[in-house]
């Protein structure tokens, strides 16, 4: 492993920006969210598949980034690398704060449809539950239940900063990585570090 000193513990949109080239970027959002727009250069290992990429990432010659949507998942991948000894930085703010400062998202052309982003995912299928519950709840009150228990969980998730909703999601075939994607990432960021 080389030993990185001073590495912050995060960076901000433009400090990220001044730095693109001396960093290697570490995109931990899913493959759909990835696609929808990253940083440029930057390389999607999801976050639940951080570990899977932990001995690659200990041998980086230069600093890691690791980005995500709003700087909540990439903190936990910073504190998940810090643990295993490989020092890194997380993106402020992530890819929202990067697009507000005005610095470009890198969309592939090859996406062949669109992807949402994970806080889109979350807001569509919360208000499906919502509206489901309160539908059903025409035909039996208890339905409505079902509604009140999403309401809860966006609750306790805003109190939290955490979403098991969006954990799920994450599971689903369109969020996960092909194993062939994630291989040939694995097999780039090897190339860069070494």
């Amino acid at each position: 492993m080389t030993l990185r000193v001073n590495t912050p513990d995060s960076l901000d949109a433009d400090q990220a920006h001044g730095r693109l080239g001396e960093l290697t970027v570490i995109d931990v959002r899913t493959p759909g969210e990835y696609a929808s727009g990253h940083l440029p250069g930057a390389l999607n290992v999801p976050l639940d598949r951080l570990r899977r990429a932990l001995p690659v990432l200990g041998n980086a010659r230069s600093e890691l980034l690791v980005v995500c949507a709003s700087g909540n998942r990439s903190a936990t991948a910073r504190a998940l690398l810090a643990e295993h000894g490989v020092p890194a930085a997380s993106l402020t703010g992530g890819t929202g704060a990067w697009t507000e400062r005005g610095h470009e998202l890198h969309r592939p052309a090859t996406a062949a449809r669109a992807n949402w982003s994970m806080e889109r995912q979350v807001r569509f299928t919360a208000g499906g539950i919502v509206l489901a519950g309160l539908a059903l709840g025409l035909l039996h009150p208890a339905w409505q239940l079902l509604s009140a228990g999403v309401a809860g969980g966006l609750v306790f998730s805003a109190l939290t900063n955490t979403c098991g909703m969006a954990a799920l999601l994450s599971r689903l075939p369109h969020n996960r990585p092909r194993p062939a994607d994630l291989d040939a990432t694995l097999a780039a960021l090897a190339e860069r570090v070494s």
